[in-house]
């Protein structure tokens, strides 16, 4: 497993079988990264290859053409774009390629509570969808990509009916430790 942090996407390079990114996470800004690294993080847990950078829908156009419309050649799968304010990264990534864009809305200091970039995200026409999780929602998104993968992939099926059980196992003793307090479940 390893990741990779991108300075810019290269349609020429093809990395090696074993280091190839199967999730593509990008945001608008450095400010985003605060959300978005819960995405990487779990992707790290869960041994799934990706790739983190910055691809801005208004200050970089044609980067953002450029790793769209590259995106499937160079070996990813899935697409995780998280946005705030107008959010219109993840719609406009959508537009240039067919792989899976998951869209985490971000309240961001530009944003009006994060509704803008839910509605920005969610109001997709027909025909170019986001898969859009919660506000600030990265490890859902991270979650839902590996759903998408698993499909085709049993050591990743596998990994996540393990993270399914630790949640289940985590809300247990939570229960227990509240018994132990007093406190009951009834």
């Amino acid at each position: 497993m390893s990741s990779t942090i991108l300075p810019a996407p290269a349609a020429a390079e093809t990395p090696a079988p074993s280091d190839t990114p199967l999730v593509g996470i990008i945001m608008g800004s450095q400010s985003d990264l605060k959300t978005m690294a819960a995405a990487a993080e779990l992707l790290r847990q869960f041994g799934v290859t990706y790739e983190i950078t910055l691809v801005s829908a208004h200050r970089t156009p044609h980067r953002l053409v450029e790793y769209a419309e590259t995106a499937r050649k160079r070996g990813l799968r899935v697409i995780i774009a998280g946005g705030g304010g107008a959010a219109h990264l993840p719609g406009m990534v959508a537009s240039f390629t067919t792989l899976p864009v998951i869209g985490v809305p971000i309240n961001s200091a530009t944003s009006i509570h994060g509704l803008d970039s839910i509605l920005s995200m969610l109001q997709m026409p027909a025909g170019v969808p986001v898969a859009t999780v919660a506000l600030d929602g990265a490890t859902n998104a991270a979650v839902l990509a590996t759903q998408m993968l698993a499909l085709n992939n049993a050591r990743l099926a596998d990994v996540l009916e393990k993270y399914r059980t630790s949640l289940k196992d985590k809300v247990m003793r939570t229960i227990e430790e509240l018994r132990k307090g007093g406190f009951s479940d009834d």
